[in-house]
């Protein structure tokens, strides 16, 4: 009797991410998911459920890995705006130096593309924002504490202003080639804190 073919999950999970993350949801097939994880239609379907459930098992380990990076910036050491900075410049420069084709954020993606049609996409995209607002605020708030930003405005407030000009900058930079500009809008985002 022939043993079930074994593959590893996790490196199954991040090559249909980054399938997703290049192609979108719909413009990825079975097709496309077979090909970069190398796993045969029934064997992505018997282990996943399908191309949907497979596509939330990605917005999952995004959050886990992506996310999580971005977390870690902010709690690196440094003033709240030299942390801030460097999480909007870390992702600014990893958008621009992508060699494959500028694919931005892919929690911003998902967003735009699916998460108005499906509740479970907009639940997991949403699990993403909040865990990068609520640290922005800790952050901003620190630097409220620490009299770098200014304490007179609501520190969540000042956190999803940052959040909106970090997301935006992700999808501006899919088109815009001038760093330079990019980096005006971060500074300027900042001086006004």
């Amino acid at each position: 009797m022939a043993r079930p073919r074994q593959f590893d999950e996790d490196r199954v999970i991040t090559a249909a991410m980054d399938t997703f993350w290049r192609h979108g949801y719909e413009g990825t097939s079975t097709r496309d998911l077979c090909d970069s994880t190398g796993l045969g239609p029934s064997s992505l379907y018997n282990t996943f459920g399908g191309k949907r459930e497979l596509y939330l098992r990605t917005l999952e380990r995004y959050y886990e890995t992506v996310t999580a990076e971005q977390i870690a910036r902010l709690n690196e050491p440094g003033s709240a705006k030299e942390r801030l900075r460097a999480m909007m410049l870390h992702s600014l420069d990893s958008d621009l130096d992508d060699t494959d084709g500028r694919r931005g954020c892919f929690a911003m993606n998902a967003a735009a593309e699916a998460a108005a049609s499906d509740p479970d996409v907009k639940r997991a995209v949403r699990r993403c924002f909040d865990r990068v607002e609520d640290e922005l605020c800790a952050v901003v708030g620190a630097g409220q504490g620490a009299g770098e930003i200014a304490s007179e405005r609501d520190a969540r407030t000042l956190a999803r202003l940052v959040q909106s000009t970090y997301y935006g900058l992700r999808v501006l930079s899919r088109v815009q080639d001038d760093r330079k500009a990019l980096l005006a809008t971060v500074d300027s985002t900042l001086a006004d804190l």
